[in-house]
């Protein structure tokens, strides 16, 4: 990218996509696998530790790693939203909450933060600030939530009696806070550049992580002897796939596209982790979940091709040029 674009390419943008469709529709598979034998937060701080550092390190190499206080300050809160109350607390859940129960209540991401971004708009000052989601909009969403309770309701009939509520409930709340550090990283004042912000909020995520880890005195009870295998490659494949290119093409895009176009990943991620399990582990694939799989996707269509009034990213501000100097350093 050029310093003389504001806008990335429709190539860039759908790469971006596939991206967070394919590579994190494995990675619930790979947080089930990890906290095997790993305990959550422990295991989700050590991976946003080494995936930051790597960036940080990559981003410093070359161009030059700057931030200012503020953007520290505002991805330090970010990070603690999407990677604690996000991340943190799904891996949390998935020691107990079966995949696809966990998946059908983390697909509400997508209500939360078109309902956000709208919340941003009635509240706010600034009319370049949110959105008004449009009927298709709502259809798109309540498709997308009819094709995944087709996906995983055999699932939800045959392990409903032995949820755990408070689980449950932890997924609720990281679907809230995944919003909100969401709209937080497209709205934020003095934005830092998108690669920068990313490596911030990893680093700074980590930093929660670890805390709250301390606060359940997870290493205490940890033996790395006990790590098995599958699970260290589950968690290696988490830094790599999931953090180095999966979170930060997530935070890139919230800032090139529109929160309710990027939120459909929560709908395409399922399908992905069913025909994955299908393609590597020979698991049956039936005439309902290809049936939901359209269903879905007609959603995500609906979604895509909305026009709203905000349909484009609002212009970079003035105060805005360092960024996106940096932006067009990194993507260089």
């Amino acid at each position: 990218m050029t310093a003389a674009e504001k806008t990335p390419t429709k190539a860039a943008l759908l790469a971006g996509f596939a991206a967070i469709y394919l590579i994190w529709g494995s990675t619930y598979l790979g947080i089930r696998v990890a906290v095997e034998t790993m305990p959550p937060f422990l295991m989700a701080g050590a991976r946003f530790l080494v995936a930051g550092s790597l960036l940080t390190a990559w981003i410093a190499f070359t161009g030059g790693f700057r931030a200012t206080p503020r953007q520290w300050f505002d991805n330090t809160i970010i990070g603690g939203l999407l990677l604690l109350g996000g991340n943190g607390l799904v891996s949390w859940a998935e020691q107990k909450v079966p995949s696809g129960i966990a998946t059908l209540i983390i697909s509400v991401s997508p209500l939360f933060i078109v309902l956000l971004d709208w919340l941003v708009l009635l509240l706010g000052k600034d009319a370049t600030r949110g959105t008004r989601p449009t009927p298709a909009i709502f259809t798109g969403i309540a498709l997308g939530f009819v094709g995944l309770a087709l996906l995983v309701g055999p699932d939800i009939s045959r392990d409903a009696g032995r949820l755990d509520p408070w689980r449950v409930g932890g997924l609720i709340l990281a679907c809230l806070s995944w919003g909100l550090g969401s709209i937080c990283t497209r709205y934020a004042r003095n934005q830092a550049a998108p690669f920068t912000g990313a490596a911030i909020q990893q680093l700074t995520g980590s930093g929660w992580l670890f805390l709250v880890s301390l606060a359940l005195r997870e290493p205490a009870h940890f033996d790395f002897a006990a790590v098995t295998a599958r699970s260290l490659v589950a968690w290696s494949y988490l830094v790599v796939a999931g953090s180095l290119v999966g979170f930060t093409t997530f935070i890139w895009l919230m800032k090139h596209s529109t929160p309710a176009r990027v939120s459909t990943y929560a709908y395409v991620n399922p399908v992905v982790a069913v025909f994955l399990g299908w393609l590597v582990l020979h698991e049956p694939v039936s005439p309902r979940i290809f049936v939901a799989a359209g269903i879905i996707i007609a959603g995500v269509a609906i979604i895509t091709v909305a026009k709203s009034r905000k349909a484009a990213a609002p212009p970079l501000r003035p105060a805005g040029a360092a960024a996106a100097a940096e932006t067009a350093r990194e993507n260089a």
